[in-house]
């Protein structure tokens, strides 16, 4: 597969230039703008496959630039930003952000939530699959069926409806409010706590070692991740 054209909105130079040069190290196409203006310009004139979004841009919030091109487009879009309340996460995750890295970052942190976008892309357009496989696990999605180490396994409906949820969206943070509102249909604060019950079973029933979590992670305070790495 070929390496992502990247576009990075950062109007800190240092950080800006880091990135840069990290990517370049690993031939991905990168394109920088240091202002949310020249960033929607770039992304229009360059069409970007990835994009790294801070927050902090001098013209406007990049909260707002999430907004604006979830109207029109699903590109994935990684926050990069000094901002770490939750509250903040929680915000560019449910307006639309793929991933959310708090600096100061690792860029090898950096590196790996690009190349789960990057299988993300690579998907798109091809036909549901019948069957995922990751592991020992196995969901048979015709059958509605689901085996640990080729055994079969009991889920609820609810339970089978946020294990595809979370399988769909792989490598993505989904909020507590977004799994809520796919699963149960409704949004509601006090709803967080029946979801973390089934989540505790979900994982009983599919992780081998529930102290060590091989599919699910949690993103503590924002909600989960289902990883296949």
């Amino acid at each position: 597969m070929k390496n992502s054209r990247i576009l990075i909105i950062e109007d800190d130079r240092y950080i800006s230039n880091f990135i840069e040069v990290s990517l370049s190290k690993d031939n991905y196409d990168v394109i920088t703008a240091s202002s949310a203006a020249d960033g929607l310009f770039m992304f229009s004139s360059y069409n970007p496959e990835i994009i790294i979004l801070d927050l902090g841009l001098p013209d406007r919030d990049g909260l707002e630039i999430i907004k604006e091109l979830r109207e029109f487009s699903n590109i994935p879009i990684i926050v990069v930003s000094a901002r770490g309340l939750e509250k903040d996460k929680i915000e560019a995750l449910d307006l639309g952000a793929s991933d959310y890295v708090t600096k100061p970052f690792f860029m090898g942190e950096l590196m790996a939530r690009i190349r789960v976008v990057e299988r993300s892309i690579s998907n798109l357009g091809l036909d549901d699959p019948k069957v995922f496989e990751c592991d020992y696990l196995s969901v048979d999605y015709e059958k509605r069926r689901v085996q640990i180490h080729g055994e079969d396994i009991h889920l609820t409906p609810l339970e089978y409806k946020l294990l595809r949820l979370l399988i769909d969206n792989r490598g993505k943070v989904l909020t507590h409010n977004y799994i809520i509102k796919h699963v149960w249909g409704y949004s509601g604060e006090s709803d967080t706590k029946s979801l973390r019950v089934i989540m505790a079973n979900l994982r009983r029933k599919i992780e081998k070692d529930n102290t060590s979590h091989r599919f699910i992670v949690t993103e503590v305070g924002v909600g989960y991740r289902f990883t296949d790495e």
